[in-house]
C-alpha cells in the first residue's frame, strides 16, 4: 500500500514499471495530473513544439528501439494534432501509445461548449489505431495499459489510444499498479509450416517477397533464398533485409513491369510480413497464378486482398528460420540462372531511369559513401526518397525508413530526433524535401534544446516537385506547387544550427563526412539545380 496519489500519478508509475523511459508531449491544463506524475518520475519528458511532432518523434523512437513511443496530449486539439502521426504509424505498423484526457464523465457525448470539446473524441482516433478506449474509472487503467502492451508485444504493432476523463485522472488511487504478465506472439502451425516447406521444395521458380514483418530474420532470409535459388523482392519496409547488392536481391522493385512478369511466372510465391500493398506494387492487383504462401502476425492481413494457398499466422522472422531449418537438408539449387535474371532486371531498371532519377542516384550514392556503416536515414515524402527506396544501398535492417502507405509529409526530422533519443550512439540523418521540412521545422528547437548530434539533408528544389511534375504530365497548369522558401541559412542561424550548402558531389560528400564527425545539428542545403548539372 502506498500513500494516496492521483490516477495520473499512478499511471506514470505504471508506465515506469513497464520500462517506459521517454514521453513526448506538451503540458496543458487538461494534463496537469499526468505531469504531476512525470515530475516525480525517472521518465524523461521531451517538450515538443506541436503534438504532430510528438507523434513523429515517438514513431522514430519506436522504429529504432522496438519499444512503443509514448505521448501525452490534451483533450481536443492535442488529439487532432497527433492524429496524422498516428495514421502514419498505423500504416507502417509502428507501436505508439497515445494517452490523452477527455471531458469529464458527466459531460461525455454532450455538446456543452466545454474547453477543447469534441463530442465524440474517440471517433477521431479509432480508425488510426489498434484500439481506442476510455477509462471510466481509475480501476480500468491498468487493464487498458496491459491490453496496449499485449498489442505491442504479440500482435500487429500499431498505435493505441487511451483517453482518461478529467475527473477520473484526478481521482485518488491508494495502490501502486503493477504490470500484467508479458504476452507471447502466436505460435506458428507446424503442419502449415511443413506444407509450406513441401511446396517450396518442389517449386521450380519460387519467389520471396519480404516486408517489415520479416525484420529480425535477415540471416534466415538469406539462407532460405540461397537454398531455393529464389529471388527476393524486399518492400520499402523490408529494405536492408538483404544486402543491397546480393545477387538474388530486387530491392524495392515490386513496382517494375519485369518484377510483375516474374511473379506471374512463379510457381510459388512466399510473402512474409508484408501487406502486398498498392504503395509497393503501384498497381491495383498483381497477377500471381502460382501457389501463394502468406505469413503474417495479423490474421486479417493473411487473407486480405491476395488469398493464399497456405496462410500462416505468426512472427515473420521466426517463420523464416523455421522454413530454412525444414529445408536445410535440401540440396541447394544452382542459383546462377536466377542471379543472371536478377542482374538483368536491375540493369533494365537502371538503363530506363529518367534524368531526375539519375541525379538522385548520384546524390544518394555520394550520401551513402560519406556515411558510417552504422548510420540510419529517416526520410520524408520527397522525390529523392522515392528514388532512394530502390537505389540507396541499405546494408542492414533499420538503415533506411520511409513513410510509406499513409504517406504524410513532415516525418523525417522529428522522427530522427526520436531515434536519436532512443539510440544516442547511432548516427542519424533526416532526409527531407524543402516542402516537407517546413511541415515540422519548428521541432528544430527541440533538437537544439536537447543538444543532439543530427544531420538534416535538405533536398531543395523550390517546389512540391512530385506534384508539379504530375501536373505537367497531365497537362494541368502548374498551380500551388512552386515555393517561395525562406533563406535556410538565416533560418539555421536563428535556431543556432550549423549550415552548409555543397556546390557539387565532392563538396557534398565532404560536408556530410564533416557533419557526421562534429557535434551539433547540421542543416545541409542540397540544391537540386546544382546537382542536375553534374
Amino acid at each position: 500500500m502506498t500513500s494516496k496519489q492521483t490516477c495520473g500519478e499512478a499511471l506514470v508509475g505504471l508506465l515506469e514499471r513497464r520500462g517506459v523511459d521517454t514521453v513526448f508531449g506538451i503540458p496543458g491544463v487538461h494534463t496537469l495530473d499526468l505531469y504531476r506524475g512525470l515530475s516525480n518520475s525517472s521518465i524523461r519528458h521531451v517538450l515538443v513544439r506541436h503534438e504532430q511532432g510528438a507523434g513523429f518523434m515517438a514513431d522514430g523512437y519506436a522504429r529504432i528501439s522496438g519499444r512503443p513511443g509514448v505521448c501525452f496530449v490534451i483533450t481536443g486539439p492535442g488529439v487532432t494534432n497527433i492524429a496524422t502521426a498516428m495514421g502514419q504509424a498505423y500504416s507502417d505498423s509502428i507501436p505508439m501509445l497515445v494517452i490523452s484526457t477527455v471531458r469529464s464523465t458527466s459531460d461525455l457525448n454532450n455538446n456543452f461548449g466545454r474547453l477543447h470539446e469534441i463530442v465524440d473524441q474517440r471517433s477521431v482516433t479509432e480508425q488510426l489505431c489498434a484500439f481506442s478506449a476510455t477509462a471510466m474509472s481509475p480501476a480500468e487503467v491498468p487493464a487498458l495499459i496491459d491490453k496496449a502492451f499485449a498489442v505491442f508485444e504479440s500482435a500487429h504493432p500499431r498505435p493505441v489510444h487511451i483517453e482518461i476523463p478529467l475527473d477520473v485522472v484526478a481521482m485518488a488511487v491508494d495502490v501502486d499498479w503493477q504490470p500484467g504478465p508479458p504476452t507471447s506472439k502466436p505460435t506458428l502451425d507446424p503442419a502449415g509450416l511443413a506444407s509450406a516447406a513441401a511446396l517450396l521444395t518442389e517449386a521450380t521458380l519460387p519467389v520471396i517477397i519480404a516486408g517489415g514483418g520479416a525484420r529480425g530474420g535477415a540471416d534466415d532470409l538469406v539462407r532460405l533464398a540461397e537454398l531455393l535459388g529464389a529471388p527476393v523482392i524486399t518492400t520499402v519496409a523490408g529494405k536492408g533485409l538483404l544486402a543491397h547488392d546480393h545477387p538474388l536481391h530486387l530491392p524495392g522493385m515490386l513496382a517494375h513491369e519485369e518484377t510483375h512478369d516474374l511473379l506471374a511466372e512463379a510457381d510459388v510465391v512466399l510473402a512474409v510480413g508484408t501487406e502486398l500493398s498498392e504503395t509497393d506494387s503501384w498497381c491495383d492487383h498483381m497477377t500471381m497464378p502460382g501457389s501463394l504462401v502468406r505469413i503474417d502476425i495479423d490474421p486479417v492481413q493473411v487473407n486480405a486482398q491476395y488469398a493464399p494457398a497456405i496462410g500462416l499466422i505468426g512472427d515473420g522472422a521466426t517463420a523464416l528460420g523455421a522454413l530454412a531449418d525444414l529445408l536445410s537438408d535440401k540440396k541447394a539449387n544452382d542459383v546462377r540462372v536466377m542471379e543472371g535474371r536478377v542482374r538483368g532486371m536491375r540493369k533494365v531498371a537502371a538503363d530506363n531511369e529518367t534524368e531526375l532519377r539519375q541525379t538522385h542516384r548520384r546524390v544518394l550514392l555520394a550520401l551513402h559513401g560519406a556515411l558510417p556503416d552504422t548510420a540510419t536515414v529517416f526520410t520524408d515524402m520527397t522525390q529523392i526518397a522515392y528514388s532512394g527506396n530502390e537505389i540507396f544501398p541499405a546494408s542492414r535492417p533499420k538503415a533506411w525508413f520511409h513513410p510509406r502507405g499513409f504517406g504524410t509529409l513532415g516525418l523525417a526530422m522529428p522522427a530522427a530526433i526520436g531515434a536519436k533519443l532512443a539510440s544516442p550512439e547511432t548516427p542519424v540523418v533526416a532526409l527531407a524535401g524543402d516542402g516537407g521540412f517546413q511541415f515540422t521545422l519548428q521541432e528544430l528547437a527541440v533538437a537544439v534544446e536537447l543538444e543532439l548530434d543530427l544531420v538534416i539533408f535538405l533536398w531543395n528544389n523550390d517546389a512540391l516537385g512530385q506534384i508539379r511534375d504530375d501536373m505537367v504530365a497531365r497537362g494541368i497548369k502548374k498551380t500551388g506547387v512552386e515555393l517561395r522558401n525562406p533563406d535556410f541559412k538565416m533560418l539555421a542561424e536563428a535556431y543556432g544550427v550549423h549550415y552548409l550548402r555543397p556546390g557539387g558531389l565532392d563538396d557534398l560528400a565532404a560536408d556530410v563526412r564533416g557533419a557526421m564527425d562534429k557535434p551539433g545539428i547540421w542543416l545541409i542545403d542540397v540544391r537540386q539545380s546544382v546537382f542536375s548539372e553534374n
